[in-house]
């Protein structure tokens, strides 16, 4: 037989390079799905509750599945949410794209299905380095009263933010995380909290606003099932504001809303002062790394894009943006990485210490 190896080879070299192009596809999938989320407008995004049959029938799907996702290595979350096309979807979150290629994930789950996301490790976001000589408004420290989205922490922590002001009918109480107020369990009821954070001058007991009254003990394993990473201070209204400084989003509502898919949101916080997102995931199971460990959180919500927060935004309010519901609560944020931001859902947060908002 006469042979063409030239010619064959072509051939051969045009279709690998046709399934490498499908293979990058594939696998590049998410990546393309990040840029075009992050670039869509907000008006664009796909709003869908809980309570949808569609979403809540994924949510099963997801939560009988979600052990199996998290035992491979590099899986550090799953959640609930959406396609491209905006159909409902099991997320997976992976540490690295080399973590999502080792790892056994199936395209489809009981016929769902599955988005790879690439998140990177998941981490508080209580870490609040200075900003520089120039420091921004959230990191200095304010006249008393404060306000609310500020620099604030426990004397042993660098610095985090006062999320908003809650009450139980008779006192009032600054609102932050157990790693911003409790110093991941190690502090003491009693201990004071400041204004500004150590990290941003803040000194004890000079700056303080508040003394540790009760935080929910964070269980550092990744067979927990923390809901919330909460902590709140007794205050005063003589000490404590609440609403936002000057070019935040004022004062938030009293009535919380439960989170969905695609709702937008926004928060004012110390590190990335006010921001805007987008919900977009709901019922998220994460492994998050603490210094004292990793503890697995369920039920959460993730929100996007990655410049929604930073290191030191930890115990930021998170709230509606826009519409009928702007301004009512959504969520307490708590960690993240650089491409999403995890928040307890709000309702959780306020029942477990037997309060509310403080708002209008």
């Amino acid at each position: 037989m006469k042979r063409y190896p030239l010619r064959h080879s072509r051939y051969l070299t045009a279709f690998c390079l046709l399934v490498v192009a499908f293979s990058l596809t594939v696998w590049g999938g998410d990546l393309e799905a990040k840029v075009t989320l992050e670039s869509t407008s907000l008006e664009e995004i796909i709003v869908l509750g809980g309570e949808d049959s569609r979403i809540r029938a994924v949510m099963d799907v997801q939560e009988r599945h979600t052990d199996d996702l998290m035992a491979e290595p590099g899986v550090v979350g799953t959640a609930t949410g959406l396609t491209d096309a905006g159909n409902p979807a099991i997320l997976v979150f992976a540490e690295s794209f080399h973590a999502a290629q080792a790892a056994i994930i199936p395209a489809r789950i009981e016929g769902v299905p599955v988005v790879v996301r690439i998140t990177g490790k998941i981490r508080p976001l209580g870490n609040g380095l200075p900003i520089g000589t120039q420091r921004a408004d959230p990191t200095s420290r304010f006249r008393r009263p404060v306000p609310i989205g500020v620099s604030t922490g426990h004397p042993n922590i660098t610095a985090g933010t006062i999320g908003c002001r809650v009450t139980d009918g008779s006192g009032v109480y600054a609102l932050s995380n157990n790693h911003i107020y409790a110093d991941e369990n190690r502090a003491s009821i009693g201990d004071n909290v400041l204004q500004p954070g150590p990290v941003d001058g803040g000194i004890d007991p000079d700056d303080a606003i508040g003394t540790l009254s009760d935080f929910e003990p964070i269980v550092f394993s990744t067979f927990a099932n923390n809901v919330i990473d909460a902590a709140i201070a007794l205050s005063s209204p003589t000490l404590l504001k609440n609403s936002t400084p000057f070019g935040g989003y004022g004062t938030p509502k009293s009535e919380p809303i439960a989170a969905s898919v695609g709702l937008r949101v926004m928060k004012y916080g110390r590190t990335t002062s006010k921001t805007r997102g987008w919900v977009d995931a709901i019922n998220a199971v994460v492994n998050v790394q603490y210094g004292s460990g990793v503890a697995r959180f369920v039920d959460q919500i993730v929100i996007r894009p990655g410049f929604f927060s930073s290191g030191g935004d930890s115990g930021s309010l998170i709230v509606v943006l826009r519409g009928v519901n702007a301004r009512r609560p959504v969520g307490l944020l708590f960690a993240g990485s650089l491409e999403v931001t995890i928040a307890n859902p709000i309702d959780a947060v306020l029942e477990r210490f037997g309060v509310t908002i403080d708002g209008d």
